[in-house]
């Protein structure tokens, strides 16, 4: 995949909200201290990107899905990213003996009981079909559809908005899929001149990280209640936090 070919946005300025996790009070929480920053400085055409995981982990997968959906809808630039966490979810719905195990062990567990699905204990082999068959059940097509049409990545003036990061070792015109939502190493230790700043979630980190060639903001809002915003706009950078 050449990452140069993925959607290019037009905006004064961008807010790129890190992962969620499950936490419907920390994304209602940031929603409103975006809108409120929006509103003091009058800034026309903003872009407000969320860099994907959603789900798993917190107590409303479902409940932030359903707010997204919502959100998607209200007539601003809003653009959502796909995470790690919803790529095992939706493996988990096409091969659920395969990928069931896995995804319950980072997160799938609570995601399956915010949709009313309790798994008191780990599923046998012969259970894994039924469990999707419940969710599958439960799912509501408006769900589906937002998990099912995510995009990989964005490009805004110098920066790159992706959930994980670039493969070092591949040329941008030859990046993976998965490497884009999974990636850790070699892409963190990378001193790589990407010709872009590359903007990510996905490693939890105590505060932002601010490299020469990336920048991460995934503050482990599900445990730490500090859902990071970091705000672009021509050469500034700055952060808005919950908690």
């Amino acid at each position: 995949m050449d990452v140069m070919h993925l959607a290019r946005w037009e905006a004064s300025r961008v807010y790129a909200v890190g992962d969620i996790h499950g936490r419907l009070d920390l994304l209602d929480a940031i929603e409103g201290m975006i809108a409120a920053d929006i509103a003091a400085s009058c800034t026309d055409e903003p872009l407000i990107c969320y860099l994907g995981d959603y789900i798993d982990r917190g107590p409303h997968s479902a409940q932030v899905i359903d707010r997204l959906c919502i959100l998607s809808r209200d007539g601003a630039k809003r653009v959502f990213l796909k995470g790690n966490h919803e790529d095992r979810m939706l493996d988990f719905l096409d091969a659920p003996a395969t990928n069931g195990p896995s995804w319950l062990k980072f997160g799938g567990r609570e995601a399956l009981e915010s949709y009313g699905i309790a798994v008191s204990v780990e599923p046998g082999d012969s259970d894994w079909t039924n469990l999707r068959d419940r969710l599958d059940g439960v799912l509501p097509d408006t769900h589906r559809d937002f998990l099912t049409s995510l995009d990989l990545g964005i490009h805004w003036q110098g920066y790159f908005l992706v959930h994980a990061g670039l493969n070092p070792e591949r040329a941008v015109s030859d990046q993976m899929e998965r490497d884009l939502m999974w990636i850790r190493e070699p892409f963190l230790s990378s001193e790589e001149d990407w010709g872009f700043k590359v903007v990510h979630g996905h490693v939890i980190t105590e505060e932002p990280v601010f490299r020469t060639n990336r920048i991460g903001i995934d503050t482990g809002a599900y445990q730490s209640g500090r859902l990071t915003c970091l705000v672009l706009e021509g050469g500034a950078q700055r952060v808005i936090q919950t908690g």
